[in-house]
């Protein structure tokens, strides 16, 4: 199923996080348990874990540029032709879920899926292909 994931942070300058398809795999069978919001962030959580990993594993590959990638690079302040070897994080999938999880009991972020705040993480959630999924990350203010 492909869902649209965005992200939109308060109070921040780069308020929003640009949209973008993101395929889930549906495990869940007809006639099991619905499908919960703990469910939906952790496989979110999970499909971004593994671009991570595969964006960094294309950092590692030395690239020819093509004159427009080499222009648009330049408009953004860094032409990067890969071939890095170090590699940034090693990211642990379960402990990313776990904190993401945390997070949204905290109240650090909202989660809205086609207009519709989420409230519980143990609530049933109805997504569909197409459905958009929203997260509003909170930003405290600051000395509070």
């Amino acid at each position: 199923m492909e869902i649209r994931v965005a992200g939109q942070i308060m109070g921040s300058r780069r308020a929003q996080i640009p949209e973008r398809s993101l395929q889930l795999s549906m495990d869940r069978q007809i006639g099991s348990e619905p499908l919960t919001l703990r469910d939906l962030i952790a496989m979110i959580v999970l499909e971004e874990v593994e671009a991570f990993r595969r964006r960094q594993e294309e950092r590692r590959l030395l690239r020819v540029l093509t004159e427009r990638q080499i222009a648009e690079g330049a408009e953004r302040g860094k032409i990067d032709p890969g071939g890095h070897e170090e590699r940034q994080w090693d990211v642990d999938p379960h402990e990313a879920v776990r904190v993401a999880l945390q997070a949204f009991e905290d109240q650090l972020y909202f989660v809205f899926i086609d207009g519709v705040q989420q409230q519980h993480l143990d609530q049933p959630v109805r997504v569909q292909s197409g459905s958009r999924v929203l997260f509003v990350r909170l930003v405290p203010l600051a000395g509070g």
